[in-house]
Formats: C-alpha cells, structure tokens, sequence
C-alpha cells in the first residue's frame, strides 16, 4: 500500500471506504481511465469479506459467498482472474426441534412447488394443501404486502413461514421475515407475482433467470481471495489505497471536495464515493446535509465462531452444507451453522482426514448483544448436526459491532430518502451496504453503477 498523502493533494476521486463496496466503485473509476485514491481507515481492505488462520487453514472469516441471483459478482470474480466454485452439498433447516432439508428449488425457503413430495414431510398434510391454495388465489392476494411475512403468510400459509421462510431468510438475512422488506430481499419477487398469478410461479420465473444449480457460490481459496484481486486490480491500474487512513471531515469545495484525513492532511478531488458503514457516512454527511435528520438506528452485533474440530462423524456431512436456525428457537442461540469443510470443494480438498472446519453465526437485528464464546458454539454445533465432535483443534470468535443494519421497510424507506438528498451534491454518491442492501450481489452491483455516475 501507498505512503501518506500530502497536504491538499488533488486526484481524479477520491474514495472513502475500502470494503468491498469501495474497491467495486475504485475498480470502476480506473476503468473510465481515472486515477482515484482510496482511503481506509482500518489496516486492511475488504471489510466484512475477511480471512484468517484457524487450525493451520486459511478461512473466511466474515461473508464466505455470495447469491448467484444475478451476474455481476460472478463476472466480476472471473474478470479478476478467480475460479467461482458452487456448495458440494444442500443446506438444511432447524426448526420446532427438528432438522428439514431446504427445496432446491425455492427463494428464501418459498418453494418453487408446493406440492414437492420431500415438502410432505415439513410441513405435514394441513401445510401442504394450505400452500397448494396459492394456486387458485387471486394474483391480488399478498401483492401490497411489505414485508416477507405477510406475503408467505397471504399466499401459502403459516406452515411454509414457520418451517421454510423463517429459517431460511432469517438466516440469511438475520431478522425475522415480518421485519424484512420484500423488495429489500427478494428484489423482483412481487412484480413476478404479479406476472405469474401465483407465488409459486413467481419463484419459478426468478429461478429461471437465475444460473442452473445453487443459488450461492464463491471463489476458490475462499471469498477472501475477492479483495485481495480487487486491490491488485486498481493499484495496477494507477490508482492509490491506503490503509490506516481515517477520514474525519468532509468539505464540499466549488469545484469539488476534499477529504480531511486523521492524520493532518487531506485529498481534494471532483469526485467522491462514501462507501463507508452507515455510522461513519452519516458522522461526514453531518457536516454537509444541515437540517436533515441523519438519524438510522445502529446496526445490531454479529459474531462468527469458527471451529475447527475432530470429528470422523461429520465425514458423510449429515447436515449438508449447515443450518439455518428459524429466530426464536428456545434452545439454538445460534442463527445458522455452516459446514465449511463439506460446503465447499475448495476446502474439502484442504483439511487432513477426520477434521472439518465449522462456523456457527450469531446476531439478529434488534436483539441485544450477547457474549458468545467456543463453548456455546461447541453447544449448538452438537445438537445442530447430532453428531459427536471428538475435540476442539482450534478456534477463532470475530465480534463486529453494529454491523448488522436492519431491513425493515420504514428503514429501507429512511435510507432512501436520506440518499435522495446526497443526489443533489454534485460529484457525490453513496453506496454500502446500508444503502444496497444485503449481501455482494446487491453491493456489487450498486457501487459499481454509482461509480459509472460520477464517469459521466
């Protein structure tokens, strides 16, 4: 990484953030054949697409895949030089106590055929005929819902809510499918309805547009290996980042802006990407949007608990790839298990004979904070896959703080407006995941499409 600047150093733009939102936006000012200078106030870029070692193998240690719902992130990986490879195997769901394969063909838990005979089994008779009726109800029913819950509740039942949805998109998204936006999560899902006559049609046709096979992936070697690409890619093309380097004031110039760096100095361009966690964007954005209600409430704590374990009784993998936990459950605190080592090839051809590396998520928005430890992962990672684990070899616990940001409509709607208004500064935007959404296939996306505005 780059040196220091100096004092009131001009470039071509100027980013603020080098989480992955960042490079994307970085990445694409150097292919307008700009020259931009990204500033990150941590040791390393990549934010929540982190790695580390655990037990003598190099893991992911923040998000470890990404959705396949849309092209951009594949791309992006393969033009990087990046194999993307897919899960070896299906996940599954715990919920009422007991443990359920997902559909394979299905969007967040909603089957794509509610009739599918392995449904029988979750969601017994009354559930089954109960999810079938979607068929028959009007294209109408469920269409003005916002949020996830009323939708599955309207269309298919309480069954297909509790035993699919609610593990599945709570899982994924780590919020209870009643607080989650369904255009926020499932983008397209209502206009499909709408086109369709039936929720199940509607997951059909956005599976259809989707890449055959599952509906995640990531890069061999780990998602970590995204960054790290993504960070050779623009410093190769000219550009500078720099770590360590926390910018604490913004300034809207007649000509552009200029970044105030904690270190005394600063970096003046017409162009700048705020691509920070929503904390830190409002704290600058305070400074320049005077008599606007900067106030989102804070994110909820995340924990990952990495396991790495003797355990010749996970070798036939009898959970698949992992769990997702439906919220609530009075005994799993965690939200989801991940079988690393049986999830993806990549690593299954990594760990010696007999160990597997587990990860085991906690942290649901709203809900306090809670102090989680080896023990209590070693816990739920037992009773999850109902297997003996032999012996802990090694272990790693990441805490973030605040780094969940909810996904209910109201605050879909906050953010919204509160974007609308940085649209009025010329030569700012803003991107995140605060403001696209969740997960790389929303990031990727929306950084680079902000980017390409500034390039205009």
């Amino acid at each position: 990484m780059t040196a220091s600047a100096t004092p009131a150093e001009l470039a071509d733009a100027v980013v603020v953030g080098g989480g992955i939102a960042g490079l994307v936006a970085a990445r694409a000012l150097t292919e307008a054949g700009l020259r931009p200078v990204l500033l990150e106030a941590s040791g390393a870029v990549g934010g929540l697409v982190t790695g580390g070692a655990v037990g003598g193998y190099e893991i992911d240690l923040g998000a470890e895949g990404f959705a396949v719902r849309r092209r951009e992130v594949r791309e992006l990986a393969e033009a990087l030089g990046l194999r993307v490879e897919v899960p070896a195997a299906g996940s599954w769901v715990w919920a009422a106590g007991r443990t359920f394969p997902v559909p394979a063909e299905s969007v967040l838990g909603i089957p794509a055929d509610p009739l599918a005979p392995q449904l029988r089994e979750v969601l017994g008779d009354a559930g089954v005929a109960r999810a079938a009726q979607d068929a028959e109800l009007d294209a109408t029913v469920g269409a003005d819902a916002a949020d996830l819950a009323s939708l599955v509740r309207a269309r298919m039942g309480e069954a297909v809510l509790d035993r699919l949805v609610r593990p599945v998109a709570g899982g994924i998204h780590a919020a209870d499918p009643a607080d989650l936006a369904v255009d926020a999560v499932a983008p397209g899902l209502r206009a499909a309805l709408a086109a369709q006559g039936s929720l199940a049609g509607a997951v059909r046709a956005i599976r259809a547009l989707a890449p055959p096979g599952p509906a995640v992936a990531t890069t061999t070697g780990g998602l970590l290996q995204l960054p790290r690409a993504l960070a050779t890619a623009i410093e190769a093309a000219g550009a500078e980042i720099r770590t360590g380097r926390r910018v604490t004031r913004l300034r809207r110039l007649a000509d552009g802006w200029e970044a105030e760096v904690d270190e005394g100095t600063s970096v003046r361009a017409p162009r700048l990407v705020l691509a920070t966690p929503a904390r830190a964007a409002l704290d600058l954005l305070g400074g320049i949007l005077t008599g606007t209600d900067l106030s989102l409430p804070a994110g909820s704590t995340i924990t990952h608990v990495t396991l790495v374990v003797r355990a010749p009784a996970l070798d036939g993998a009898p959970r698949g790839a992992g769990l997702l936990v439906a919220p609530g459950d009075p005994v799993v605190r965690a939200k989801a298990l991940t079988h690393a080592s049986a999830k993806w090839p990549w690593l299954a051809a990594t760990v010696r004979p007999g160990e597997h590396v587990l990860r085991l998520s906690y942290g649901r928005p709203g809900a306090p904070a809670e102090e989680i430890g080896v023990d209590d992962a070693l816990a739920d990672a037992r009773l999850l896959l109902g297997a003996e684990i032999e012996e802990v070899l090694d272990a790693r616990v990441v805490r973030r703080e605040g780094a969940l940001a909810p996904a209910t409509p109201e605050h879909r709607a906050s953010v919204a407006e509160l974007v609308g208004r940085t649209a009025t500064l010329p030569g700012l935007t803003v991107t995140g995941t605060w403001v696209a959404g969740t997960g790389l296939a929303s990031v990727v996306p929306h950084a680079h499409a902000v980017a390409g505005r500034l390039t205009r």
